[in-house]
């Protein structure tokens, strides 16, 4: 079940969904999500330093891709086919028996800007900056400003809380991450 604005309300006030900084209801509270705002750290790829991505090499992102911060006020812009990833404001924390889903908002899928890639599933006990995989598919530039409303999270009730937590397993990668985070697919276990 779908939680609504007023179930989402309720949940905020009993603590089972937190969000940091609180939402401002009136501008942020939809029927049944919350939008989240984008915030002023983006990772990009060095695309013209190599020649590609080996997914299965140990730990080399770093060399890969490189964090940007904007100032207050500062535009990001993306160019077409760009594809960087950023992190919301908002850090969000959820249930074991809730889970999270991120969407883009139509307002600026609209305009070519594609807010997730696949990872729009957010686990029950998640607890952390939701990291954005954004991409430009237009033909125009589009300019991004931290702060602007990005991306609207609906949260879904499990038929029971989950055994383990996304904070408790072992093999979590992203748990409590405030940045944009480069990939750490090389701590799957083969």
């Amino acid at each position: 079940m779908i939680l609504s604005d007023r179930d989402i309300k309720k949940a905020l006030k009993s603590g089972k969904i937190v969000i940091t900084p609180a939402p401002n209801f009136k501008e942020q509270l939809g029927s049944c999500s919350i939008d989240l705002r984008l915030g002023n750290a983006f990772r990009i790829f060095e695309h013209s330093k190599n020649a590609y991505i080996d997914p299965s090499k140990k730990d080399y992102s770093n060399e890969i891709t490189r964090e940007v911060r904007i100032k207050k006020g500062e535009k990001f812009v993306m160019q077409p086919g760009d594809f960087v990833l950023a992190v919301t404001l908002e850090k969000v924390k959820i249930a074991p028996d809730l889970m999270g889903r991120l969407e883009g908002r139509s307002s600026l899928g609209r305009l070519g800007l594609v807010v997730h890639s696949t990872a729009s599933i957010f686990d029950p006990g998640w607890d952390g900056k939701p990291v954005l995989e954004l991409g430009n598919l237009g033909r125009m530039a589009i300019s991004l400003t931290a702060g602007m409303r990005i991306c609207a999270m609906t949260f879904e009730e499990l038929s029971s809380e989950a055994e383990t937590p996304y904070v408790k397993k072992k093999q979590a990668k992203y748990v409590f991450q405030n940045g944009p985070d480069e990939s750490r697919i090389h701590l799957d276990k083969k």
